[in-house]
């Protein structure tokens, strides 16, 4: 199946020493990217999107999860997510569309044992724009030392008719987290008496 993608991207980040102090374990993000041709593109406002999500979406979320696990593997996932940006003519809802269904996500997610929602952005940018992919823990949502961010770009993408979309994963959370987690506050906040 043609999935109009022009290329694919791949940014891997490791990070040996945060904040001057050495972690652990080397910590490895990775982000694989697709550009592909808007197909909605030229065809002015579209009403129902659907026959071209049904189209693209699941071969997208299967090429882009293999190419991800192949550089990170599945039993070693911990956090991920996903972004989506469209280039000047397309609408936010082109881009939203390709990423926001369970015929992408799930693909992902089952492939890494996740259990949670993928964290995502969903852009208009223009070509060379600095995309920021959001990523939690797989199955832990109040886990705030895996709120993580991937900043990357592609210096000829989005162009102007295209539709960028990426999924990103990373094999542990930040360095050296020093914040409570969510849970954390809830229980403290409930036993202050305070409304959460």
């Amino acid at each position: 199946m043609d999935l109009g993608v022009r290329k694919f991207c791949t940014f891997i980040e490791e990070v040996f020493v945060e904040g001057g102090k050495k972690a652990d374990q080397p910590i490895s993000m990775v982000v694989v990217a697709a550009v592909l041709k808007n197909p909605w593109a030229g065809q002015g406002f579209v009403e129902n999107l659907r026959p071209e999500i049904l189209r693209l979406a699941p071969g997208l979320g299967a090429e882009m999860t293999k190419r991800l696990v192949a550089l990170l593997s599945a039993d070693k996932v911990e956090a991920y997510g996903k972004a989506a940006s469209v280039g000047i003519n397309g609408e936010i809802e082109h881009a939203s569309a390709l990423i926001h269904t369970l015929r992408f996500g799930n693909m992902f997610r089952t492939a890494v044992d996740g259990t949670t929602y993928l964290s995502f952005t969903n852009t208009r940018n223009g070509p060379g724009a600095l995309l920021s992919l959001p990523m939690t823990h797989k199955s832990e949502t109040g886990k705030r030392s895996h709120f993580l961010t991937a900043n990357f770009q592609v210096p000829d993408a989005p162009g102007a008719d295209e539709v960028l979309i990426a999924i990103g994963a990373c094999d542990g959370g930040r360095a050296h987290p020093r914040i409570a987690d969510r849970f954390q506050d809830m229980a403290e906040m409930e036993a202050e008496g305070q409304a959460r």
